[in-house]
């Protein structure tokens, strides 16, 4: 299964902030989209760090009550994993396993279309077991009807 059936399903909507932008624009966007990652775009779109709720605690706790004026580039993930819109999900899982983070931007020909989280992927793979497993009940129900 690809990711583009994840994102079909999602908003489209990746919320994204500039570099220069501080954490307390940050903050409010996180709080009023109520999601825990915003992509970093540079001036040319081009994604170059990602910034999650885990940044900001982190930048909390090293620079005390000053924090919220620290600029994201300060504070951003810049080594970012992202995948490609025809990937398939167990590449999804794994990246994000391995990598031990939990949303990466989907990309289709390098350009942004979308976010997953690994609670997106692992829904998709869940919803996926328990379709299989009402087919094979039914598949089991009309067995067992023949067999009558």
């Amino acid at each position: 299964m690809s990711l583009k059936s994840i994102l079909a399903a999602k908003s489209g909507d990746v919320i994204c902030i500039e570099p220069t932008a501080d954490l307390a624009a940050a903050a409010k966007l996180l709080s009023t989209h109520r999601i825990g990652v915003l992509v970093v775009l540079d001036a040319d779109c081009r994604i170059v760090g990602i910034l999650s709720e885990r940044d900001i605690v982190r930048a909390m706790a090293e620079s005390g009550g000053t924090f919220l004026q620290v600029p994201v580039a300060q504070v951003m993930t810049r080594n970012v994993s992202t995948c490609d819109v025809n990937d398939s999900t167990n590449t999804a899982i794994d990246l994000m396993t391995k990598g031990k983070f939990r949303h990466m931007p989907v990309l289709d020909k390098g350009r942004l279309v979308g976010m997953v989280s690994i609670g997106d992927v692992l829904k998709w793979h869940m919803e996926t077991i328990r379709e299989h497993l009402r087919q094979l009940e039914t598949s089991l129900v009309e067995f067992e009807l023949i067999r009558l």
